[in-house]
């Protein structure tokens, strides 16, 4: 081997602890070596809680029901399903309130009006702002202050 692939195993080796290091699935990087030479690098990971996610619904779906109970039941077994739920437009750490000891944007119970803040997800140092989807009251709150999260993964129900 040589030096270079020597340095960029030792590099894609500390890609991967950086992915376990802050709960990461996924990270993508270029290197630029000179005018042909680049190194293109994609790691990832599946996290016990998504394969959790994906298998979770199928014993609920599994047991003798009416057929009208089935629907109710997949739906409160798994969040992504209800219709009502305000899915991560992006990756990031979630926040449900602006900083530290700050009084949350939500809580369960609450009434928000639609386009209001209701958490914030921090991608890339950038704060993004979060709005309800619609107006309507906070029946559930997915998420914990600070937890990262997924694209497309619910944050909330607002029915």
């Amino acid at each position: 081997m040589t030096k270079q692939n020597d340095a960029d195993v030792a590099f894609i080796q500390a890609l991967a602890e950086l992915l376990t290091a802050n709960d990461l699935t996924e990270v993508e990087v270029m290197r630029e070596y000179g005018d042909n030479d680049s190194l293109n690098v994609r790691v990832s990971r599946a996290l016990p809680q998504m394969i959790q996610t994906v298998t979770a619904p199928a014993p609920v779906a599994a047991p003798a029901a009416p057929a009208a109970a089935t629907p109710v039941v997949a739906a409160a077994a798994d969040p992504a399903n209800d219709p009502n739920a305000l899915a991560s437009p992006m990756v990031g750490t979630a926040y449900l309130a602006a900083e530290p000891g700050a009084a949350p944007f939500a809580k369960i119970g609450d009434q928000v009006s639609e386009g209001q803040t209701v958490l914030i997800i921090e991608a890339m140092k950038t704060m993004n702002h979060i709005p309800a989807p619609k107006s309507g009251t906070v029946k559930r709150i997915l998420v914990e202050d600070g937890t990262p999260v997924e694209f497309g993964a619910p944050l909330m129900i607002i029915e």
